[in-house]
């Protein structure tokens, strides 16, 4: 890996990814020194500026954790309004593995807000609109969305006649940002073809998510 061009900067972005891995319970500056590999003196003029603006905080018992400032940045990145752009690489990706419409939502209230879709190459006959919305309990991207844990929700000529679809929930740790949903004909969403667009949305999709996002589990719903 090239150096940084920016070393003050670097060694305050390493103290971070650092304290990210101690957890809640914090670490010991020694600690942190070697993890960063710099001498105590150093780092502790780096926690200083990154307690300064909230990144890290310190304790009772001296040790040092991350800062709320951190969970602040960590929310606008996963605003409403950037996860078309953030998102939109995988979804793009989930389309080219099953050639299918793919779209992207979030609950807002009882409804689903349709933020994103992609267009496979062949036509699909579906009234579908960013900015469209449908109550959350009849469609794949709600279900999934109020019950992330239960995997992979599906829904059946509810929404659409002729129409099925299939979706995940995105999850940062185990909270739902969004959901992704695979809305394909009814004779593409049954038997071998349904099991392959399955696996595309718990493996291909996972896989072109930015860090620290997942999707929910495999099992059906």
């Amino acid at each position: 890996m090239e150096p940084s061009p920016l070393g003050s900067v670097d060694k305050a972005l390493l103290t971070l990814d650092a304290l990210g891995r101690a957890g809640a319970a914090g670490t010991t500056l020694a600690r942190l020194a070697t993890d960063v590999g710099v001498n105590k003196s150093t780092l502790h003029r780096t926690l200083s500026a990154l307690r300064h603006r909230g990144y890290a905080e310190q304790s009772d018992d001296g040790g040092y954790r991350l800062g709320p400032a951190v969970l602040a940045l960590s929310s606008s990145y996963l605003a409403e309004e950037n996860l078309p752009a953030l998102l939109r690489p995988a979804l793009e990706a989930l389309r080219d593995e099953v050639d299918e419409l793919v779209h992207l939502g979030v609950l807002a209230g009882q409804e689903v807000v349709y933020l994103d879709k992609v267009e496979p190459q062949r036509a699909v006959r579906v009234w579908s609109a960013v900015g469209r919305r449908r109550p959350a309990e009849t469609t794949a991207l709600g279900r999934a969305l109020a019950a992330p844990s239960a995997g992979v929700a599906t829904e059946t000529e509810e929404t659409e006649p002729g129409i099925a679809c299939a979706a995940v929930a995105v999850l940062r740790g185990d909270r739902p940002v969004a959901a992704v949903s695979i809305t394909a004909p009814v004779e593409r969403m049954t038997g071998p073809s349904r099991d392959r667009r399955i696996r595309a949305l718990t493996e291909v999709l996972p896989q072109h998510l930015p860090p620290g996002l997942t999707v929910s589990g495999p099992a059906s719903r």
